[in-house]
């Protein structure tokens, strides 16, 4: 019989580096959301299982036991020889702690290797994870990089944090860069995906003497961010980053690739052409059309995004540090040198 752990012993053990969890759920299931470094040894695919539940809703349980029994048989002895190449002592989940997890966890021990199991599942380890973040006391001070767009602010924490600076970059844990174009080239993640990577990065920061953000709004692309972090955000130290536009353009111009992503970059304007003074709109449909990708990006910036971001930085930005630089790179040392000038320096030294 295996034994049970919970979400905390689990954790705890992942911390020591002493234990793998393995997630047994569908493909699909697994790309939805998991435990951070779970390994998915699916029991049944996406197609087995909704045929399981097909005959659990047509037509009973037992009949639904009889043909995942059945699935479940042909696979085991690679399902079995598959888990016990893993390294480590492994940790069996489920979405519930129900029969995937306690069939694999029963079939392992039989064949000597140990499998805990983890009591609830992952909808044990989502309640966790909410129930943390509601009631996350989050201690670091608030460093936050504003800037308008294209001033290169992600590129410079994520620099930042490469240099051993506790950097919390909430547009890579979103998979969104924040705009109306922001998911071109990225893969957006849910509430749920996100959740996860933010308390663990949370948790991991939280002894810091300060944590560096970029200011964001409280929504980025699919998700919403905790009211504590924005609160925390808005009492902060705010810096405000300042860039001549033609840098700014190439900035966008070296992320985005639109040629590309062309298709993308057309529906995504489509959705805010209409809140643009209308002859503007029509010559930056007319530069996207024609490829003039630099006119359209400077258009873009002048009317549309520079006004918006001026208007919700004037609610929140109270008497900000300008940092003035010509690019990215300049902009990065004049940061460097504000986070000394506020005595919190890296912590490689």
């Amino acid at each position: 019989m295996s034994k049970e752990i919970t979400v905390e012993q689990l954790l705890e053990l992942q911390h020591t580096q002493d234990i793998v969890p393995i997630d047994v759920r569908s493909p699909s299931e697994f790309a939805e959301g998991t435990i951070p470094g779970s390994l998915n040894f699916p029991l049944f695919n996406d197609a087995e299982r909704a045929e399981i539940g097909t005959l659990y809703k047509q037509e009973s349980r037992q009949a639904a036991m009889d043909r995942g029994l059945e699935i479940v048989s042909a696979k085991l002895p690679e399902l079995v020889r598959s888990i016990a190449q893993v390294d480590g002592r492994k940790a069996v989940f489920c979405w519930r702690g129900g029969m995937r997890s306690k069939t694999t966890a029963t079939l392992l021990s039989l064949m000597g290797i140990e499998a805990l199991r983890l009591t609830g599942g992952i909808r044990e380890y989502r309640r966790w994870v909410v129930d943390t973040l509601e009631h996350f006391q989050l201690k670091p001070r608030m460093i936050v990089l504003n800037g308008h767009t294209g001033t290169g602010k992600t590129d410079i924490l994520l620099e930042l944090k490469k240099h051993g600076y506790p950097v919390l970059d909430l547009e890579g844990m979103a998979g969104h860069r924040g705009s109306i174009f922001g998911q071109i080239g990225l893969i957006a993640r849910n509430q749920k995906q996100f959740d996860v990577a933010l308390v663990h990065e949370l948790q991991a920061l939280n002894e810091q003497p300060y944590i560096i953000i970029e200011g964001e709004s409280r929504r980025i692309g699919k998700v919403v961010l905790p009211q504590f972090l924005m609160d925390k955000k808005q009492n902060g130290i705010h810096l405000l980053l300042e860039m001549a536009m033609e840098e700014r353009v190439r900035s966008i111009l070296e992320e985005y690739r639109p040629w590309e992503h062309r298709e993308e970059i057309h529906e995504a304007f489509r959705r805010i052409k209409s809140r643009i003074h209308t002859p503007v709109a029509k010559e930056i449909e007319t530069c996207l059309l024609e490829d003039n990708f630099a006119r359209a990006v400077e258009l873009l910036l002048i009317y549309y995004y520079d006004p918006r971001y001026q208007h919700a930085a004037d609610q929140y930005i109270e008497a900000p540090t300008y940092l003035k630089a010509a690019n990215k790179e300049q902009a990065l040392e004049q940061m460097r040198a504000q986070l000394e000038k506020l005595n919190v320096g890296s912590n490689d030294g």
